[in-house]
């Protein structure tokens, strides 16, 4: 058992390293409903079809909301959306998405209700409509551990902090070596997405202190900051709420049982009969 579990964590760890170092969709968070819908019904068959929507269009455009599916009788129907990071060209986009659905479909199996964060867009589902609903529920947060009391950092920090909370959909801001980026769900209005940063940037300030790095991911906006150099740094160097810790667990895991598999699988074939 220390064997195999020695092995999968080292997969894992090299699996990732080449995963954060190529690739822009590393896992943020995901939530999942506890309640779970049974195999086989009609919810299932909407959700398919919501998921195949999401697909197709993130080749288009970087966000969409849709309504699969009637509520009659109630229950039947899946509320859903997604959104790719402002800068993100259709392509990347269309890939992320492709990604985020495959490990939604995998973290999230039956959920009635499920998002799922990666670092350039965001999928989220539900049997309740939540479409244009305000909401800024603390989904994900992540404090980096190294803290800075420079005077200078904590006023380009403050700078940054600023800026993005005064943006509206997709703004990329700086101030000396302090950069940030914040966004909000695209069929968000503006005053509410003023309203949704505040929130981001005031959680922040107050939970995240004088961190080098910091993220707040909101039901329907995110902000976050960084020290120039120090964003990619390894994420054990970050504090996270308990709030997507779980979850995040569960994919390692599942990412390194999958490793092992096809280790196994490819030592079979290659061993001499």
């Amino acid at each position: 058992m220390l064997c195999f579990l020695y092995i999968t964590t080292t997969l894992l760890f090299l699996a990732q390293q080449h995963h954060q170092a190529f690739s822009t969709s590393t896992f943020v968070y995901a939530g999942c409903s506890p309640s779970k819908f049974p195999e086989n019904t009609q919810y299932q068959t909407n959700l398919n079809s919501l998921f195949s929507s999401i697909a197709t269009t993130a080749s288009h455009a970087i966000y969409n909301s849709f309504t699969t599916g009637t509520d009659s009788p109630p229950g039947n129907a899946v509320y859903g959306l997604y959104q790719c990071r402002g800068d993100l060209d259709t392509p990347s986009c269309a890939s992320c998405i492709q990604n985020a659905i495959a490990q939604l479909s995998l973290v999230c199996s039956y959920a009635f209700s499920a998002s799922l964060q990666l670092d350039s867009c965001f999928v989220r589902y539900s049997n309740n409509n939540f479409l244009g609903q305000n909401d800024t529920t603390l989904a994900y947060r992540r404090c980096s551990t190294s803290t800075s009391s420079d005077a200078d950092f904590v006023r380009r920090r403050d700078d940054v902090l600023a800026d993005l909370q005064s943006g509206d959909g997709f703004r990329v801001t700086s101030s000396g070596l302090v950069q940030g980026y914040a966004q909000c769900i695209g069929d968000l209005a503006t005053a509410d997405c003023t309203t949704c940063l505040a929130e981001a940037v005031s959680q922040l300030r107050n939970s995240c202190g004088t961190a080098k790095a910091a993220d707040v991911y909101l039901a329907q906006c995110y902000a976050r900051y960084w020290a120039s150099g120090y964003y990619f740094h390894s994420p054990a160097e970050y504090s996270e709420d308990d709030i997507g810790r779980t979850v995040a667990i569960i994919v390692g895991v599942l990412a390194g049982l999958a490793i092992f598999v096809v280790f196994i699988s490819f030592f079979k074939r290659t061993s001499p009969k």
